[in-house]
């Protein structure tokens, strides 16, 4: 998939999170919809979903589509936790590669993993999406998954926990 296809691809998944969530105000109902949408669009995603901020510094698998994910994730370990430890986008071409990496899918290759805030900029949970080919992610894909994380946020407003770890 080249540059442009990708942008318009994203374009249009984007406008559908958008339209789904347009009045949601629950934190499951929207990660579940948004897990489903981007599963379903990004060709080469083999698993998407989201890991909760259940108690400082401790991430749990949320909804997600894909095979079974890890159960929990401290902010200390693996791809996820340094997205929430480090609160910023980690684009990972190569996870073997990544120190301290955890092997929920042994096939995994690749992954791009988004903090997701509360209007009030408190972190609540991550959006993670894995490929089973290498360098699958690049900065198309962290500009449009960041902004659907920005599009989730009118739905987390009162009933997503955060924890100010």
């Amino acid at each position: 998939m080249n540059a442009d296809e990708k942008r318009h691809l994203y374009s249009q998944t984007l406008a559908e999170l958008q339209s789904v969530l347009a009045g949601i105000d629950d934190s499951i109902t929207a990660m579940a919809t948004s897990a489903a949408v981007l599963f379903s669009k990004i060709p080469y995603a083999s698993w998407a979903g989201f890991y909760r901020v259940v108690a400082p510094r401790l991430l749990r698998v949320g909804p997600y589509q894909g095979g079974i994910g890890c159960l929990e994730i401290p902010f200390d370990r693996g791809v996820c936790g340094a997205a929430a430890r480090l609160r910023e986008t980690q684009v990972v071409a190569d996870v073997n590669a990544f120190p301290g990496h955890i092997a929920c899918d042994s096939a995994a290759r690749s992954e791009i993993v988004v903090p997701i805030y509360t209007p009030g900029g408190d972190l609540v949970a991550v959006l993670d999406v894995d490929s089973h080919e290498p360098a699958a992610f690049d900065e198309i894909d962290r500009e449009f998954l960041e902004k659907a994380a920005s599009a989730l946020r009118p739905c987390l407003a009162d009933n997503a926990r955060a924890w100010n770890a």
